[in-house]
C-alpha cells in the first residue's frame, strides 16, 4: 500500500513515500479503513454538467481544491468520469477538512430512484470510511457540523447501499459481486489462448522463441478485439456495467491492449517491435488493396505470417510456412475490416520509457528490424513542436519526464495526436497514480495502450491501480471502485480481494517467467553468504538500534511515523550503512538524530540540513513529486524532502502546503541541501576494513581461481561504497570499471561498452555498479556473477538488476550472491522482501490464497526488532 496518508478513497490527495522503505514504514503505519455510516446528501448542479445517472449506480467523489467559488468542493462522477454535479456545500464543508486531514475516505453511491425526481438535484449516499481509532472524532465533528451520520447502531444504516453492507446481508438482489467476478473468469478460460504468430520478415530479421510468437498473437488478439469490455452486459438494447449498474445506449469501446507483464529478460521489446511490424506490414498492404483472407497469393514468401500451431517449436516457422501456404489466415481477427479502416486509423505508435532505456530500445530497433523499414523519431532534448512532424514517423520515442514536463504545456504536439498505440516500457514507474508523469500518460489520446512491466507488483496491490487507471479500464479504473472491490478486501485479510484481483489480471494481462524454461537459459543460483561483524561494528550497531528502537516506538505510539518519515528513513539508512562499512558513517552518530518531538525539528534548520546530509548518501528515496532520484534536493521545515523545481512549481500550483503533510509551507520553509560529498573521492587514509569487504575480497578471489577470465558486478545502492571499494579492488589485482546514478547517458553507455570487452583482451573483471542506475534497460551479460553488498527493500528492484545480467544472450551460468550482516535489521529486510515477493506472485497465480494482509505496521516492528 503507497499511500502517505491513511486514507484510500478517490477524493483525497495520495502521495507515494519517497522510497520503498518509508512505503513500508508508513503504509505499515496506516491501520485498515473501516465503514463509519453513511450521509443522505443531494447532488447538486446538474444542468451545468454532462454526465447523466440512469439508476442505482456507484459515483466516484473528488475532492476539487482548486475551484475558485469553493476551497470545500467535493466533485461527483459518474462512472465514465463524467462531470455530474457537485456534493452540496454544507455537507462539504464538513466533509473537506476531515479529507484534507487524512482522517477519512468517502465513497457515493446514488440510490434506485424513486419516481422522475428532479431536474436539479439527486439523492446520494456518501459512505464514510475512516480507521477505529479515528472513529469518535470522525463522528463528533460530523455531528457538530450538523450532518445526521446513519451508523451501525442505527435503524437505517440497513437501507445503505454500500458493498461494505450489502456482502453482510443474506439476501442480495442483484447479482453479487463475486458472481460477476467468477463469471468473467469462466469467460477468460473459455477463451484460451490466442494463436502464435510470425512477425512480418520484411521487417524483423531476428527469429522469434515459442514463447515470442504467442506473446505476438495475444497482443494482436487484445489490439483487434471487437468484444464488449470486461463486466459489460447487452440488455434490451441498452448496455450495463454488471459492477457499478451504470447503462448507456452507445456500445462502449473495446478494451484493446492491456499488461505484458513477461518476466524481465525473455525479450518483451522485440515482441513489441513485432506487434508494431505487423500492424504496418497490415496498414502497408492494405493502403493499395484489402487482404485475401483465404491466401497469400500476391505476397513475396518473407511477407507471409502465417499463423503457428500451439505445439510449433522455435526456429520451424519458415518451414511451416512453405509446406502449408494455401490456406493461411493472416490473423484470426476480420481481415477484411482492419482493411478498410487502416487509412482511417492513425499509424504511429508512441513509446515512453526511462531515459536509461532509451539507448536499448534504439539497439533492439537495429539489431532485429530491417534498415530503414520504421522513421523513427526521438522526441527527447532539443524535439520538433509539429504534431505533423511526428506523425511521419512508425514509432515516436519519448520519456516519462518530457511527458511530465509537458503536461501543462497545452500547445504540446503529443497532446494533439491521436496515437495509434501508447507503449509504456517500465510501467512501474507510474505505480503513484497522482504523480505529474501518471496523469501525463493517462491524459494522453491513443486507440491501444500497453503496459510493460517485468515488475508489475513491486510493493503491493495499489501498484497495479495506476497501470488500470492508465488503460482506462473502467470502472475499476476509478480510484473509489478500486478501493471498494479490491483495496479494501485486502487491507482487511478478506480473501475476496486476492480472488477479485487475480480474475482481474487473468483479464487484462500476459505475463511468463523464466522458470518455465521458456528460452532455455543458463541456470541462476542465489547463494546468501552471512557475515559475522567485527567487534566495533557490533558495537556502534547494537547502540545505534537501541537509540533506534526509542525513537521509532515513540513514533509508532503517537501515530506520527508518517509525518517523521524522513527520520524514520534516517535511522534504517544508518543502521543498513553500519552494517556495509563504518566509513559510510560520520563519527558523530547521535548528533544525527533529531528530537522525538516534530517541533523541536521544525525550528533547528541546521539539525534539518544534517538530516539531509544522512538521506543524500544513500539511494533508496525518491522524489515524492516526480517519483525520481531528486535533484537540487530541499527539505521542508516540516522534514520532507523534494526536488527543488518540483516543490517550488506544486507551491505555485496549488495551495501553499506541504504535498505530504499539508503543513502550511512558504519558499522561506525551504532549506537548500549541503554540496554532495559522495560525488568526489573519497578522503585518503580511510580504506575500507569492513567485515563485508573482507568477505567480499575473499569471495572474488576464490572465483578468480576458478575462473580467470569470468566478469563480476558489485552492487550497492550507496555511492561512497562503490568509491571506497575501487583502491583495495585495485591492490588486489582486478581491473575495475564503475557505474552510477551521477553519470549522465553517454558515459554511462562508454562504461558498459568497456566492461563487454572480453577479459583476454584487456577488459574490466569487476563492474562497480549502483543498484538503481544499473537495474533497468541495460545489458550486462558480460558478467556471470553478481554480489549484492545490502538486500534492497523491494526485492522487484534487486530482481531487476539480476535479471541485466540472467537474460536472453547469456551464455554462462549466472550466480547471485547477497552479503547479509548476522543479527542485523539485513536479516529482517529479506524476510519483507520475501512478503513481497509471495503477494507479486500471488496476484498471478490462478490457485486459491490464504488469508494474506497487506503490509502494516507489524512490519515496522519487525525490521527494527521492537
Amino acid at each position: 500500500m503507497e499511500e502517505i496518508e491513511p486514507s484510500m478513497g478517490s477524493n483525497s490527495r495520495q502521495y507515494s513515500p519517497p522510497n520503498d522503505a518509508v512505503d513500508a514504514s508508513s503504509s505499515l503505519s496506516q491501520s485498515e479503513t473501516f465503514m463509519v455510516g453513511f450521509l443522505v446528501v443531494n447532488v447538486v448542479g446538474l444542468r451545468h454538467y454532462q454526465g447523466t445517472i440512469s439508476g442505482r449506480e456507484i459515483v466516484g467523489l473528488v475532492r476539487d481544491e482548486l475551484n475558485p467559488y469553493d476551497e470545500n468542493a467535493i466533485k461527483v462522477l459518474n462512472m465514465r468520469s463524467v462531470q455530474v454535479g457537485y456534493i452540496e456545500r454544507f455537507v462539504a464543508a464538513v466533509l473537506s477538512p476531515l479529507i484534507d486531514a487524512g482522517l477519512i475516505t468517502i465513497e457515493g453511491i446514488v440510490p434506485k430512484p424513486q419516481g422522475k425526481g428532479s431536474r436539479f438535484r439527486i439523492p446520494c449516499q456518501v459512505h464514510i470510511f475512516a480507521r477505529i481509532e479515528e472513529f469518535e472524532s470522525v463522528k463528533r465533528a460530523i455531528t457538530t457540523g450538523g450532518l445526521q451520520l446513519i451508523s451501525e447502531n442505527n435503524a437505517s444504516f440497513t437501507l445503505s447501499e454500500a458493498m461494505a453492507v450489502k456482502e453482510k446481508k443474506s439476501v442480495i438482489a442483484e447479482k453479487s459481486v463475486d458472481e460477476i467476478f467468477k463469471l468473467l473468469d469462466l469467460k477468460v478460460s473459455n477463451e484460451g489462448m490466442s494463436n502464435a504468430l510470425e512477425p512480418p520478415k520484411k521487417i524483423i530479421k531476428s527469429e522469434l522463441f515459442s514463447h515470442q510468437k504467442d506473446g505476438l498473437g495475444w497482443l494482436v488478439s487484445r489490439e483487434n478485439s471487437c468484444g464488449l469490455p470486461p463486466f459489460w452486459e447487452e440488455k434490451n438494447g441498452v448496455y450495463v456495467n454488471e459492477l457499478t449498474n451504470y447503462q448507456i445506449d452507445t456500445r462502449p469501446e473495446p478494451l484493446r491492449g492491456g499488461i505484458f507483464a513477461d518476466d524481465m529478460g525473455l525479450g518483451k521489446t522485440l515482441t513489441l517491435l513485432s506487434l508494431i511490424a505487423f500492424d504496418k506490414w497490415n496498414h502497408d498492404a492494405n493502403s493499395s488493396s484489402n487482404i485475401d483472407v483465404e491466401g497469400d497469393e500476391g505476397l513475396g514468401e518473407e511477407e507471409s505470417i502465417p499463423l503457428l500451431g500451439k505445439k510449433s517449436k522455435r526456429g520451424r516457422g519458415t518451414k511451416k510456412t512453405e509446406n502449408s501456404r494455401k490456406k493461411k489466415k493472416v490473423v484470426d481477427i476480420n481481415a477484411n475490416k482492419v482493411g478498410k479502416i487502416a487509412n482511417l486509423e492513425p499509424k504511429t505508435t508512441l513509446i515512453v520509457c526511462p531515459p536509461s532505456v532509451f539507448s536499448s530500445w534504439i539497439t533492439q530497433l537495429e539489431e532485429h528490424t530491417r534498415k530503414k523499414t520504421f522513421k523513427v523519431y526521438m522526441y527527447y532534448g532539443e524535439r520538433t513542436q509539429n504534431a505533423k512532424e511526428l506523425q511521419k514517423h512508425d514509432i515516436v520515442l519519448t520519456t516519462y519526464s518530457t511527458l511530465a514536463s509537458e503536461e501543462s504545456w497545452e500547445e504540446s504536439p503529443i497532446k494533439k495526436i491521436e496515437w495509434r498505440r501508447v507503449i509504456l516500457d517500465e510501467a512501474h514507474v507510474i505505480k503513484n497514480v497522482n504523480t505529474q508523469q501518471s496523469r501525463a500518460v493517462a491524459n494522453l489520446n491513443a486507440k491501444r495502450r500497453w503496459a510493460v512491466t517485468g515488475t508489475p507488483v513491486q510493493n503491493n496491490s495499489f501498484d497495479l491501480f495506476s497501470l488500470v487507471a492508465f488503460l482506462k479500464f473502467e470502472p475499476l479504473s476509478n480510484k473509489s471502485l478500486w478501493n471498494s472491490l479490491i483495496q479494501r478486501p485486502l487491507a482487511q485479510g478478506d480473501e475476496k480481494g486476492f480472488s477479485r484481483l487475480q480474475v482481474l489480471m487473468a483479464t487484462i494481462s500476459l505475463r511468463r517467467t523464466k522458470d518455465k524454461g521458456l528460452v532455455g537459459l543458463p541456470s541462476k543460483t542465489i547463494e546468501t553468504c552471512f557475515i559475522e561483524l567485527r567487534e566495533e561494528e557490533r558495537r556502534v550497531y547494537d547502540q545505534m538500534e537501541e537509540e533506534a528502537k526509542k525513537i521509532v516506538k515513540g513514533y509508532i505510539s503517537d501515530e506520527s511515523v508518517v509525518r517523521n518519515y524522513s527520520t524514520v528513513l534516517s535511522i534504517l539508512v544508518r543502521l543498513r550503512q553500519i552494517c556495509t562499512d563504518l566509513n559510510l558513517c560520520p563519527a558523530d552518530l547521535r548528533a544525527l538524530f533529531p528530537p522525538s518531538q516534530i517541533e523541536d525539528v521544525k525550528n533547528n534548520p541546521i539539525l534539518l540540513t544534517k538530516l539531509l546530509s544522512v538521506l543524500q548518501d544513500g539511494e533508496d528515496f525518491d522524489c515524492p513529486i516526480c517519483i525520481s532520484p531528486p535533484t537540487d534536493i530541499v527539505i521542508t521545515c516540516c522534514a520532507h524532502i523534494f526536488c527543488e523545481s518540483c516543490i517550488l512549481r506544486t507551491l505555485k500550483q496549488t495551495k501553499p502546503v506541504c504535498p505530504m503533510c499539508r503543513h502550511a509551507l512558504q519558499e522561506s520553509d525551504l532549506f537548500k541541501a549541503p554540496p554532495d560529498s559522495t560525488q568526489t573521492s573519497p578522503s585518503e587514509g580511510s580504506p575500507s576494513s569492513s567485515s563485508k569487504v573482507a568477505a567480499l575480497l575473499k569471495l572474488l578471489s576464490a572465483s578468480r581461481d576458478e575462473s580467470p577470465f569470468s566478469k563480476s558486478i558489485i552492487f550497492s545502492q550507496f555511492r561512497k561504497m562503490l568509491l571506497l571499494l575501487e583502491e583495495p579492488l585495485k591492490e588486489a589485482g582486478f581491473k575495475v570499471v564503475r557505474l552510477d546514478g551521477s553519470m549522465n547517458a553517454k558515459k554511462r553507455a562508454q562504461v558498459i561498452k568497456e566492461f563487454g570487452i572480453p577479459t583476454p583482451e584487456g577488459g574490466p573483471t569487476i563492474l562497480l555498479a549502483s543498484l538503481k542506475a544499473s537495474n533497468a534497460g541495460i545489458n550486462l551479460t558480460a558478467a556471470s556473477r553478481v554480489y549484492l553488498l545490502e538486500p534492497w527493500w523491494n526485492p522487484a528492484v534487486e530482481e531487476q538488476a539480476m535479471d541485466r545480467v540472467h537474460r536472453i544472450g547469456q551464455k554462462d551460468d549466472v550466480t547471485i550472491v547477497r552479503l547479509i550482516a548476522r543479527n542485523s535489521i539485513e536479516e529482517r529486510i529479506l524476510q519483507l522482501q520475501e512478503n513481497k515477493r509471495v503477494l507479486a506472485k500471488k496476484v498471478f497465480s490462478r490457485r486459491g490464497l490464504k488469508d494474506q494482509r497487506e503490509i502494516n505496521r507489524g512490519d515496522l516492528r519487525a525490521l527494527m526488532n521492537l
